[in-house]
């Protein structure tokens, strides 16, 4: 007998294909008239059908129940988001962007990374109880990057092509791709010296020495200049193999468009089967892969790619709209609500701002003083960070003394899983909103204004026809009377004559005899009316 099959799998199909649908019913509205970011809409859902409220998307349950296996689960979500968006936004880029402008990238991911990493560690140091400075390193190395799929919703759009210049869109683009996988040095600097300083380097002997030489080899020459190498090559190849099957008519055009995508996971896997930088390595390799702009320019008119995009985007921050540690934020041992609170509004204003208003006559795209404002404010946190936030976990819980996590370790721990969660949702929420508050504090302001305007004006046109209502008045009277007149006139013309006798009317000459003359009445209410008094008959 048919009974109803409740398992996780039927219960997640249908939530994440029903809100999609529902999304999509309303997307354009949502996206181009109110100007609210994909971003923003998913993580509420998540909320919403999270173990918090209606309980369809159980996290704990696909996990097992287990707090490493969910943090796996997040931290593999995040690698094939990030590099399926990393190959798009090195893809989406014109040829030879990043050889032509170096100079500028230079600046923003040198001096602009270096920058937004210590103000962001000196805010954390300065609100975190008793937090040591090289703890906050490592959380402030978690948010350094700006996030591409957050950065993808404010580059896109009508309100970006309207008032967003095309070469400002696209510095933001190529400096949210690769400062994403350049996270990797801030990050292991900090935790290479937790492990062998930090408390006299408990269970870990060669302190400072041995940590800067693993920092150098194993993060810079490995990591970093092995991921860019590979990342070349791979994209090179690629290119040169789809050009070769396209010149053979080999490849047919789903191939053709699904390419990139396929080109994204292959790094992915690759990368992480060789520990290298995956992130870096897909946008290096999709900036290569369209280095002569034939790829970009054949896929520019299919929506393949940005379907791609949008249905990763709306899965990945409903899952974080499940799996944040919502509790945490109000009962931790860390920081308090208020300091967590302050924290992030400190975040937001001073980790990316002053460094953008410090360089911005050096970076030939940005022009003007509220350009470099809108660069420094929309410098999102999200999917990087979550990133960055699981590999730090899995690295620091993995210092133990006598099977046990190291206290210093497990401090930091918990402090990067409550903060790095508490400021991406800050992000979301804050850089989801501004278009919208925006476009209304600029509005309202001038609806209010052109009613006052209105309103006084019908005023003023009330006083002036008060005051001259007498004088109106008065013209009004005279052109109806004067009109009356001649209607009397007309009708007097036009009235027919009626004689009643015949007199004889003399002279006075006693010889002259006196003649016949007509005497002529008129209609009495034409002779007697009151405004146009007739003349007296005529005698003849």
């Amino acid at each position: 007998m048919p009974t109803l099959s409740l398992i996780n799998f039927n219960i997640v199909c249908a939530t994440l294909g029903g809100f999609i649908s529902i999304f999509g019913l309303v997307s354009y509205l949502f996206k181009e008239r109110f100007y609210l970011s994909e971003a923003l809409i998913s993580l509420l859902a998540g909320v919403i059908f999270s173990p918090h409220a209606a309980n369809f998307i159980r996290p704990q349950e696909y996990a097992l129940g287990s707090e490493q296996n969910l943090e796996e689960i997040t931290l593999y979500f995040t690698r094939l988001v990030l590099g399926v968006q990393l190959v798009l936004a090195g893809v989406q880029l014109p040829k030879r962007y990043l050889q032509i402008e170096w100079r500028s990238l230079s600046l923003l991911l040198g001096p602009g990374m270096a920058a937004m990493w210590m103000c962001s560690s000196l805010i954390i140091w300065a609100m975190v109880p008793n937090f040591p400075f090289l703890h906050a390193l490592i959380v402030g190395a978690c948010i350094t990057p700006t996030d591409p799929v957050l950065s993808n919703s404010i580059v896109k759009g009508k309100f970006a092509d309207k008032n967003v210049p095309r070469p400002l869109q696209r510095i933001i683009v190529a400096e949210s791709g690769a400062n994403d996988g350049l996270g990797y040095p801030f990050l292991f600097f900090g935790m290479y010296l937790l492990k062998y300083v930090s408390m006299g380097g408990e269970g870990y002997s060669g302190g400072a020495g041995k940590a800067m030489a693993l920092w150098f080899y194993e993060t810079w020459v490995y990591t970093i200049i092995v991921s860019v190498v590979y990342g070349i090559t791979v994209g090179w190849v690629s290119r040169e193999l789809l050009h070769w099957a396209e010149e053979k008519r080999y490849v047919d055009r789903e191939s053709f468009l699904v390419f990139a995508i396929a080109l994204a996971l292959f790094l992915v896997g690759t990368c992480g089967m060789l520990g290298t930088d995956d992130l870096l390595a897909c946008f290096i390799a999709g900036n290569v892969f369209t280095q002569d702009d034939w790829f970009r320019l054949e896929t520019m008119d299919d929506s393949l790619q940005p379907t791609m995009d949008m249905l990763l985007n709306l899965a990945v921050f409903m899952w974080f709209g499940a799996v944040c540690p919502w509790p945490s934020f109000l009962d931790n041992n860390v920081i308090p609500i208020y300091r967590l609170i302050f924290l992030g509004i400190l975040i937001l204003l001073v980790r990316r701002m002053p460094i953008i208003f410090a360089m911005h006559k050096y970076i030939s795209q940005i022009e003007q003083v509220q350009q470099a404002a809108f660069v420094g404010f929309f410098g999102p946190i999200g999917v990087g960070a979550v990133f960055y936030l699981s590999v730090s976990r899995e690295f620091l819980l993995q210092i133990t003394v006598d099977g046990k996590v190291r206290e210093d370790a497990q401090q930091v721990s918990e402090a990067v899983d409550v903060i790095v969660w508490f400021l991406v949702v800050c992000s979301i929420v804050v850089h989801g909103l501004s278009i919208p508050l925006a476009k209304a504090g600029y509005h309202i302001p001038r609806t209010i204004s052109q009613a006052l305007s209105t309103t006084t004006t019908m005023e003023s046109d009330h006083v002036s026809i008060g005051n001259n209502w007498h004088t109106h008045s008065t013209a009004t009277r005279s052109i109806g009377l004067a009109n009356n007149r001649n209607r009397r006139r007309i009708n007097a013309r036009e009235a027919p004559e009626s004689p009643v006798s015949q007199v004889h009317v003399g002279s006075g000459d006693p010889e002259e005899p006196a003649r016949p003359v007509n005497l002529v009445i008129r209609d009495e209410a034409v002779e007697n009316a009151p405004e146009s008094p007739s003349p007296p008959a005529a005698c003849h």
